[in-house]
């Protein structure tokens, strides 16, 4: 799921605004998107933008892009673009943004690029990173260019930026266990100029056990969090990894620790904490669950939503309602993917009273499409069954052979593909690899749950909050 980021870009006009009365307050704006308070940012990104700033037009287009609504998405894109010919900013983030575009086309990788090397040469920090990203997601794109040579060159200039990029090629190739040692000693030299390294520390840490380092980095994060170096959603981010059984043994209570200390001043976390309740029942009753949970539904804060929809629907802790889940998943529906996942499950499978199979497509694609992996198989399921509508052979196959190629894939959908390529009409194989080939390319390029990919939108100045 698509997860709050910190700090996407640092705003550079109207700072002598700050100490004047009756005036909007662009430090305010960067300061409540910090601590998740949108509509106070906002408000004041859109008084500036009327008075003709266009630092805070791009602001409002930083706001719009954390939605993850498609449509806001490419109102931003209009208002970078035409902010782009003056505003290095408005360069960079453009750039960013095509970056990580679905479906991007052949010119628009370009344009990134140019757009990159721009904003690098006007200044702009964080961009060497997603040239990186570009470089790795689409080589056949840029077939001049050996990313590992080009951030070995950055390297030797010096750019802080290139350790990070290193890092980034190591999770993008499968190699970020073998290379653990690398990692620390990069993220160890980049510490005190960027605190995504605070997470990758973590991660590092908790893969190898080593409890004494991790307790020494979170003296070193709280401290920082003390001084106001480090944010409170890198303390958030922290905690997460402390509680992911995927990286090791967990720390659950250390994590819940660090929540407990962030939340009342940065609203997100309070989801965190009811998640983390959610996945270890033994820190707090449901009571203290849902406690957690109408804080954050009270801060507007969409995972508040999607983390109820989810209880209701999976009935683990509350008796299962599907009627309620509904609600709440629609709620959630326009910025959390993980919401159309658990709704599509809902429709194909009648939870509602009957079987709602466009619904069901409908949904399950999208959350397919944004990187939900078992939304594959859902979908593989509905067109191999029929259950409520015809079964469809080829689709069966396209999405069961893409659930077969998730990471670590269950027995049961190696089983599930075999069984929809045996049924696929010698006939129909290739309408099935064209439909095959045509999705891969619409699924985006950007995995999710990289901490380190996502870091390469957001600025290092933690100011301002976006994508």
């Amino acid at each position: 799921m698509t997860l709050p980021r910190p700090a996407l870009l640092g705003l550079a006009v109207a700072i002598g605004l700050a100490g004047c009365a009756g005036l909007p307050d662009q430090r305010l704006a960067n300061e409540a998107l910090k601590r998740g308070d949108t509509a106070l940012a906002q408000q004041n990104y859109q008084q500036l933008a009327n008075l003709g700033y266009t630092e805070a037009q791009v602001g409002l287009a930083d706001i719009q892009v954390e939605t993850r609504d498609p449509e806001q998405i490419r109102q931003a894109e209009a208002t970078y673009r035409a902010a782009a010919d003056t505003s290095p900013r408005a360069q960079a983030r453009l750039g960013r943004l095509l970056v990580v575009k679905p479906d991007s086309s052949e010119a628009e990788r370009h344009e990134a690029e140019g757009l990159l090397q721009k904003a690098f040469a006007n200044g702009e920090g964080n961009t060497l990173i997603p040239l990186a990203m570009l470089y790795l997601q689409y080589p056949k794109s840029f077939p001049y260019i050996d990313a590992q040579k080009q951030i070995n060159q950055w390297k030797a200039a010096g750019y802080p930026e290139a350790g990070l990029a290193q890092v980034l090629l190591y999770r993008t190739q499968g190699t970020y266990d073998q290379h653990l040692d690398d990692v620390e000693r990069i993220c160890k030299a980049a510490l005190n100029s960027t605190d995504i390294c605070y997470v990758e520390l973590a991660t590092v840490y908790q893969k190898r056990a080593q409890p004494d380092q991790q307790a020494e980095l979170l003296k070193q994060l709280q401290a920082g969090y003390s001084r106001g170096t480090v944010s409170a959603q890198r303390v958030d981010s922290v905690a997460r990894v402390l509680a992911d059984p995927t990286l090791g043994k967990t720390d659950e209570k250390t994590a819940q620790a660090l929540l407990e200390k962030i939340a009342p001043a940065y609203p997100i976390s309070w989801v965190s904490l009811a998640q983390l309740l959610y996945d270890f029942p033994e820190l707090g009753d449901v009571d203290k669950m849902m406690e957690y949970l109408d804080k954050g539904r009270a801060a507007d804060q969409p995972r508040a939503e999607l983390l109820l929809g989810k209880v209701y629907y999976e009935g683990k802790l509350v008796l299962p309602d599907a009627k309620k889940a509904e609600q709440h998943l629609l709620k959630a529906a326009n910025t959390q993917v993980s919401a159309h996942y658990y709704l599509g499950q809902i429709y194909r499978r009648g939870y509602l009273g009957q079987v709602e199979p466009q619904k069901a497509v409908d949904n399950l694609l999208i959350a397919a499409r944004g990187g939900q992996a078992s939304a594959d198989y859902a979908l593989a399921q509905l067109y191999s069954t029929g259950r409520g509508t015809v079964p469809n052979p080829v689709n069966a196959y396209v999405f069961s052979q893409l659930a077969k190629a998730q990471p670590e894939p269950p027995q049961t959908a190696l089983d599930l593909a075999a069984t929809a390529e045996q049924q696929l009409p010698p006939d129909q194989r290739a309408q099935a690899m064209q439909l095959l080939q045509q999705e891969q390319r619409v699924r985006g390029a950007m995995s999710p749950n990289n901490n380190l990919a996502l870091h390469a939108l957001q600025e290092e100045d933690g100011e301002d909050q976006s994508l």
